[in-house]
């Protein structure tokens, strides 16, 4: 042998000891993937069961839609407005009638 040379004959209880921590540092990394995979999907899960979260959304995606359509057609939404006033002005004023009848 030369001092370049530095292969040397591998012994058996080498290659058991090299295989045996190559198996544990795979089933390290196996297990470490399995954990973030499972609190990805109960991040997911809890996302997907909080409903006041759910609903703060739900009330933020409706207002952006609201606001968009307003900026988008004015005369429209002023006519919309308009609209649900009357109507709740109406059921108002029936049942304000309807008790006063009854008495």
């Amino acid at each position: 042998m030369t001092a370049l040379d530095t292969t040397r004959p591998v012994a058996k209880r080498d290659v058991k000891t090299r295989d045996r921590n190559l198996t544990r540092l795979q089933a390290r990394q196996n297990s470490e993937l399995a954990r973030a995979e499972f609190a990805s999907t109960l991040n997911a899960l809890e996302d997907k069961l909080n409903v006041p979260k759910q609903l703060s959304r739900a009330t933020a995606r409706l207002k952006e839609r609201v606001q968009r359509f307003t900026d988008e057609q004015p005369g429209v939404a002023l006519g919309v407005a308009i609209g649900v006033a009357a109507a709740v002005g109406a059921t108002v004023w029936l049942v304000v009638r309807a008790i006063v009848d009854d008495e």
